[in-house]
């Protein structure tokens, strides 16, 4: 017998192997060593057994499977279909990927226990140290040897090179059904030698990283983790406090999920923190956590392996200088989110260098990337970016903030110009360097820029009144107008434009604020604060060179009086406005004013000098081409009509309106025509017109939160 029959070659008792090699004929020459040959029954049949000691090993290194697991039921799916084609002789490789203390080592070896049955012939188990307090990883050569060792390998029989112990390790588990979990890899290059060759074993690496070139080369089955649904978080949760004592208060329960945000590491850790200490409250442990949460103190245990912002470290330790430096920068980043062209902009690299670093990060699992092609990450791997920002060089953060800020404002400002090309813009200084604004090929482009990077522009005002960059403040408020008004943002309006009047910089800036301002108060229905803003704006006006701020004043006061429903006082200011603008030659905002006026004038009762006065708005607006101010005139032609009993007209003006409202975005007044519509056509017999008019007004004012005006509508509906 050959030292190889210990190794389970030749011989053995594994179920496998079959039974005992039996010699019908013995012959005297032996060559190799023998080892122990025991003789049994005559000299005509020599039965020939391995020794005790060597029987095939089956390797049980598994670590304990993880208590409380519960969701991933999607996941753990996932992989017994894939580890099922191990049946047809396929190495079938699964690569786990997600942050640190997302749950992946918990996945993998909770499917790995439930599955156990699978590998009648082990499992083998490596915690690969890519990420750990250690810094270094395990280098393949070591993680080969202990295969070995489990394997049973004599330590005299290891080869000393690398590639002979990679091979002799294929060797033994080659046509082996074995699980194989390579734990915390740094690389696709600390992998490799440790995949098996063309047999049924199966495969799970878990890394923070994607191991792209695993997925490419060896056909990996990647699984990113995320973090787990709120139903799953509140069963773990609950699990580990116990139901009787979460029960008992299931407001703290809420707050500290809130604050965990569905992260098992964080869950598992404020778990462990009330059964340390039993004596406290959940309440007292929700609160305390609400306090420290934002710098992750919360969550600092002292101990590694079990706090969030030492587990979270290791991640960057393994980043470049210029990659750990980014991250802290989007940590501070304003917004859920952060656009390609922001984040180029807060780095101050070009699109492409910009593109490759949030890249790395991705790979790194330190930043997400949605469907919408924004990168985000999670609250508390964000509230650890923000930490290590502040470790950065002061000038640092402060020229990308201004970066930012000024790619935001001035992409804002150029937006706005396409929406709304006849409002007349303030002067803005020229964007840092470092700094740019996005390219907006036309208005559809700058409608849907503003709706995605709305958060992000709130935040960046927030951002800028919070350090007393007053010029980007205000600016960003009067460039988040015309979108706030055609989306029924009210509220948010209301708020950008309160934050201006604390940074507006100078006499002009004071007097759109406050015409702004009133505006949005009575929009609100807050009359008294309203008209109070808007003659405050009045009397500014009065004292200003530029002679347009007058007018402009006038029209908001026109349409505040209106919100109250004094009619007399809206007609007043609205001729003033006229007057005005018809002789300063402003023809769009004079084809505004003569609208305003037939609106007050109709409501009033005179439908006939309403008419006239609509009618000629409406012809010198199609010789001066502003769309939203045709709108309103169609709006308010089939308001005459339909009071005069012309609702067919009516009807025909209210779509006029609607296509052009539709056509740039205007959702807000698009709601008001819907309800109108629908009783023009009702008045028709069009109940099932009517019907579908008035359930999209619903929508859209339910998700502008216009509680009166749906409720109105859901009555009508329910009469209809």
């Amino acid at each position: 017998m050959t030292g190889h029959d210990r190794f389970g070659e030749v011989g053995g008792d594994a179920p496998e192997v079959g039974p005992p090699l039996v010699a019908r004929e013995v012959r005297n020459a032996v060559s190799g060593q023998a080892d122990s040959v025991v003789q049994a029954a005559s000299i005509g049949a020599v039965t020939i057994n391995p020794p005790a000691d060597g029987l095939r090993p089956v390797p049980q290194q598994l670590p304990a499977a993880p208590s409380g697991f519960v969701g991933r039921a999607g996941e753990l799916a996932e992989l017994s279909v894939v580890a099922d084609r191990a049946a047809a002789g396929i190495v079938v490789v699964s690569a786990l990927g997600g942050s640190g203390g997302i749950g992946k080592t918990w996945l993998a070896l909770q499917w790995a226990h439930t599955h156990r049955d699978r590998f009648p012939d082990g499992q083998l188990f490596v915690d690969l140290q890519g990420f750990s307090p250690a810094g270094r990883p395990m280098p393949p050569a070591v993680a080969v040897r202990g295969f070995l060792d489990a394997l049973g390998v004599d330590t005299a029989r290891v080869p000393a090179d690398l590639h002979a112990q990679v091979a002799l390790y294929r060797s033994l588990v080659a046509g082996r059904r074995m699980l194989i979990i390579l734990d915390n890899a740094a690389a696709t290059d600390q992998v490799l030698p440790l995949l098996p060759g063309d047999t049924g074993c199966t495969l799970l690496v878990t890394s923070r990283r994607r191991l792209p070139g695993l997925v490419t080369a060896h056909g990996a089955n990647p699984i990113h983790l995320d973090v787990l649904a709120p139903p799953e978080a509140r069963a773990l949760l609950i699990g580990a406090l116990g139901a009787a004592r979460a029960a008992a208060d299931p407001a703290a329960v809420d707050t500290l999920l809130d604050l965990c945000a569905g992260f098992p590491l964080a869950l598992a850790i404020v778990a462990a923190r009330s059964r340390t200490s039993p004596e406290h409250s959940l309440r007292a442990l929700a609160s305390e956590l609400r306090d420290t949460a934002a710098d992750l103190d919360a969550f600092d245990t002292g101990d590694s392996g079990a706090s969030l912002p030492a587990v979270l470290s290791w991640s960057l330790h393994a980043l470049q200088p210029r990659q750990r430096q980014a991250f802290g920068l989007l940590g501070a980043a304003p917004g859920p989110d952060t656009g390609l062209a922001a984040a180029a902009s807060l780095l101050g690299t070009p699109l492409a260098q910009a593109r490759r670093t949030l890249t790395d990060l991705q790979d790194a699992s330190l930043l997400d990337r949605d469907s919408d092609g924004r990168w985000r990450m999670h609250d508390l791997v964000r509230a650890y970016a923000t930490r290590t920002a502040h470790d950065l060089p002061e000038h640092t953060r402060q020229a990308a903030l201004q970066r930012v800020l000024d790619h935001y404002t001035h992409t804002a400002h150029a937006a706005d110009r396409l929406l709304y090309p006849h409002r007349d813009p303030p002067g803005l200084d020229p964007p840092v360097p470092g700094a740019h604004a996005h390219p907006l090929p036309d208005a559809a482009a700058a409608s849907a820029w503003f709706d995605g990077e709305h958060a992000c522009l709130l935040a960046a005002q927030r951002t800028a009144d919070a350090h007393h960059r007053h010029h980007g403040a205000w600016h960003l408020a009067w460039a988040l107008d015309t979108h706030h008004t055609r989306r029924g943002h009210r509220h948010d309006r209301l708020a950008v434009w309160q934050a201006a009047a604390r940074a507006a910089p100078d006499l002009t800036a004071r007097i759109i604020t406050h015409r702004y301002l009133g505006d949005a108060h009575a929009e609100l229905g807050h009359h008294e604060a309203g008209l109070n803003h808007l003659n405050q704006a009045l009397t500014l006006a009065r004292h200003h060179p530029d002679p347009t701020h007058l007018p402009h004043t006038h029209y908001g006061l026109s349409w505040a009086w209106q919100q109250q429903g004094d009619n007399h006082r809206a007609l007043h200011h609205a001729h003033r406005a006229l007057e005005a603008f018809q002789a300063l030659g402003k023809p769009v905002w004079e084809a505004a004013a003569r609208n305003a006026v037939a609106w007050h004038t109709a409501r009033l009762g005179d439908h006939t000098t309403a008419r006239a006065h609509g009618q000629e708005a409406l012809n010198l607006i199609r010789r001066h081409h502003d769309a939203n101010t045709e709108a309103e005139i169609h709006d308010n032609l089939g308001y005459i009509d339909h009071q005069t009993g012309n609702s067919r007209q009516a009807v025909e003006h209210y779509q006029h309106a609607l296509t052009l409202y539709r056509t740039l975005g205007n959702t807000y007044e698009t709601a008001n025509t819907l309800s109108r519509l629908g009783s023009s056509q009702l008045t028709l017999g069009q109940h099932r017109q009517a019907r579908t008019a008035w359930q999209e007004a619903v929508k859209l004012y339910q998700e502008q939160g216009r509680d009166p005006e749906a409720t109105r509508l859901r009555q009508q509906l329910h009469d209809l």
